[in-house]
């Protein structure tokens, strides 16, 4: 892949800022679908992507596979073992990534883990990422005392550090975590990993009300949305993106096992979470 040198960061909006500057002018929720880039094959997710996107996808956050993924619950794990076993590298995911410029047009953020960045080098990492169109990374293995580093390649390349903070997360770490979270802050929903829920945890409701206060950094919930109610409890909290991983993960896991058309189905189920966000409250 051929990488275009950068400067340092720009003072302009970010991809994902701008995004969740129009949808709060809006008044629309963000619906952010995670998905495991290939599983069953990179072919397939380059498929998913632009479904997800007509379907009404505002933000995707894409997962690069890795073998000890210490964030993922037994759904997603699964899937990155899949897409290893298919192949799937983290340059093979930039180049597919790449072959979709100019038709994939919503932020993709790529959730990934400190090996992977640290064996490829983090400004190469981040610069490769950006030439291939990424808006933003993820790492959920990264403290916030070793994030300061990552942010400031990340945004040298105009890329966001999303960082995140759980319902257990100390007021005061809450609050520099906020303020160091770029593009937006990953609330997650549960103490533990990644996975369906068959209910979220109330006491999610007034964190997401806290870290509004905290400062205008945009808040997405995830970990354990599962449907299109979950998802509109979510807004109704007023949190300003709701992303769903290991239910869309299973879903796409299952039409491919009985022979679907994966993408076709993944984008059938992202519309049902639109049309869920967008109930009148």
């Amino acid at each position: 892949m051929s990488v275009a040198a950068t400067a340092g960061p720009s003072t302009a909006p970010t991809l994902i800022q701008e995004r969740f500057t129009a949808l709060r002018a809006s008044g629309r929720c963000a619906l952010m679908p995670f998905l495991m880039a290939g599983d069953p094959d990179l072919s397939v997710t380059a498929a998913s992507l632009l479904a997800l996107q007509a379907a009404g996808a505002d933000l995707i956050e894409l997962g690069i596979p890795y073998s000890d993924p210490l964030a993922d619950g037994p759904v997603i794990q699964a899937a990155a073992s899949r897409a290893l076993a298919s192949g799937t590298t983290p340059g093979r995911v930039l180049e597919m990534l790449a072959s979709l410029r100019g038709r994939l047009t919503v932020p993709v953020v790529l959730f990934t883990y400190s090996n992977p960045l640290l064996n490829r080098g983090m400004d190469s990492f981040c610069r490769e990422a950006a030439a291939a169109g990424a808006a933003g990374l993820v790492v959920p293995d990264l403290p916030l005392e070793e994030a300061q580093k990552l942010s400031a390649i990340a945004a040298g390349h105009g890329l966001d550090l999303v960082l995140l903070v759980a319902p257990n997360t100390p007021a005061e770490r809450m609050a520099r975590i906020h303020a160091a979270s770029r593009g937006f802050t990953y609330l997650v929903s549960v103490t533990g990993v990644t996975g369906v829920r068959t209910s979220l945890e109330d006491r999610v409701g007034p964190l997401v009300g806290r870290l509004r206060e905290l400062g205008p950094t945009p808040v997405a919930v995830g970990f354990g949305i599962a449907t299109g109610e979950q998802a509109l409890q979510v807004r109704r909290w007023g949190a300003d993106g709701a992303i769903v991983g290991s239910a869309l993960v299973r879903r796409m896991a299952s039409a491919h096992q009985s022979g679907a058309d994966v993408a076709a189905d993944a984008g059938a189920f992202a519309a049902e979470l639109r049309a869920a966000l967008d109930q009148p409250l």
